[in-house]
């Protein structure tokens, strides 16, 4: 199925936003608070559309001014995962790019080969999304390419996960397979198969994802990114756009939400070369502050068509 890149980005985000509101369903508001994803994700790409490109120098001072700090722990890590997809969807057509920065941005907060294979694997399945050359059949193989030679064993798991999807195996076995797997990589596989064994329906993949009661958080999160850059926002049931913006008010700052929505829009803009960071100084921010209604919908027609709306 053929997805506008827009389309693409806007359900990597959107779907990211969703999946962590399911899993949310009936936690506490201050749990939710002490996520850091979407703070960082937005300096990411702040950076980046500001800029024009990725620039280390320039991160490390956002960093530093954010006065972010993340801990050494499995949750941290897979909040830093997420706040990577800005980087992933900007340089989705380079993979040596892709690669250096996705590396460069998780040494910043963390210095952990293991973060960094599975923030190789997540960015580059999203990236294989966008360019429209994801395959269930080669998907993994192709993700243990681009990690490469690696003293972690992430490899290994994805390897494990690879035959487990070919075997068509069930969640339950699914997890207990992974279940004397280290926190972080078990978390990732489970996201990685929850989207791959539903590749086609991001709805089952996002709702078997809320099912695994360890990390279902992240795992959710990370499930819904994935199977987002895949089906676009096309594959995102409208009930649950609706959640996304009824849960808005009482569970973001004011403008969380229709700042990661414009972001995305403009983070391509950026990235095709047709948005000019220097037409905007001052009021980038403003700009961004607008509401969910304030977008205006596609157009959906078949590839190559081209019809009166």
């Amino acid at each position: 199925m053929h997805y506008s890149l827009v389309s693409r980005t806007r359900g990597t985000i959107l779907g990211a936003l969703i999946g962590e509101i399911l899993a949310l369903k009936g936690e506490q508001v201050p749990n939710f608070a002490s996520s850091y994803w979407q703070k960082m994700a937005i300096l990411s790409a702040e950076s980046l559309i500001e800029v024009g490109r990725f620039d280390l120098g320039d991160w490390s001072r956002r960093q530093q001014q954010s006065g972010i700090i993340l801990e050494n722990n499995t949750d941290a890590a897979l909040q830093l995962i997420l706040a990577t997809l800005p980087v992933a969807l900007f340089f989705h057509e380079h993979a040596v790019k892709l690669r250096q920065s996705l590396l460069h941005v998780v040494k910043i907060w963390q210095n952990n080969p293991v973060v960094e294979d599975w923030t190789l694997a997540v960015g580059y399945a999203i990236a294989l999304s966008l360019t429209e050359k994801l395959t269930p059949a080669t998907l993994i193989p192709q993700i243990i390419s681009f990690v490469g030679e690696t003293p972690t064993s992430v490899p290994q798991t994805l390897l494990k996960l690879h035959n487990l999807l070919e075997k068509q195996a069930g969640l339950e076995i699914t997890q207990a397979e992974f279940c004397t797997e280290e926190k972080l990589s078990h978390a990732l596989a489970i996201a990685f198969y929850c989207f791959v064994s539903s590749l086609e329906d991001f709805r089952l993949s996002v709702l078997r994802s809320t099912q695994v009661t360890s990390r279902s958080i992240y795992i959710s999160t990370i499930t819904a990114a994935l199977s987002g850059a895949y089906n676009a926002t096309a594959g995102i049931p409208v009930s649950w756009r609706f959640l996304l913006a009824k849960n808005r008010a009482a569970q973001w700052q004011p403008t969380d939400l229709s700042q990661m929505v414009k972001l995305a829009d403009t983070l391509v803009a950026t990235w095709s070369g047709v948005y000019d960071p220097t037409l905007h100084q001052g009021d980038v921010r403003a700009e961004w502050a607008i509401t969910l209604s304030d977008i205006p919908p596609e157009a959906i027609a078949a590839p190559r068509v081209i019809r009166l709306r």
